[in-house]
């Protein structure tokens, strides 16, 4: 097996879904000839300025995620606008989880999936290579 590479995509202006497409390809290593559907061949993304993502229409306001926690009543929604405001990285996590394998396979590709909201990442040792947001 090669060794895994690190990519880093700006997200600043790019929209969710399309991003969110693209990294989802890469964790699972699509893009590879290599590709095998029950094995983990993709390489690890670096995700900065979450904050500046994009959504269209009247996602913004309209979009509600909803968390359940178990007990009778206990549905809690938030909107776009709420968790850009406290959590901005978890719109991608979120988008990128919806996309991936739902099983252990899953679970490890997330692991490899580093989403920061400002500008700064701590990976600069891996050598990160840019990868641009196709719009």
């Amino acid at each position: 097996m090669e060794r895994r590479k690190w990519h880093v995509i700006d997200a600043n202006g790019a929209v969710l879904g399309r991003l969110a497409v693209q990294i989802a390809d890469v964790l699972r290593g699509k893009d590879k000839p290599i590709f095998t559907k029950h094995l983990d061949a993709g390489d690890f993304v670096v995700v900065i300025n979450a904050e500046k993502i994009r959504l269209t229409g009247k996602k913004e306001t309209d979009k509600q995620y909803m968390t359940y926690s178990g007990w009778r009543g206990g549905e809690k929604y938030t909107s776009v606008a709420q968790v850009r405001a406290k959590h901005p990285e978890r719109l991608i996590t979120h988008a990128v989880k919806g996309m991936i394998p739902k099983n252990r396979l899953g679970r490890v590709l997330m692991t490899k999936l580093k989403v920061y909201p400002g500008n700064e990442h701590p990976h600069a040792a891996q050598e990160p290579t840019p990868l641009t947001a196709q719009n």
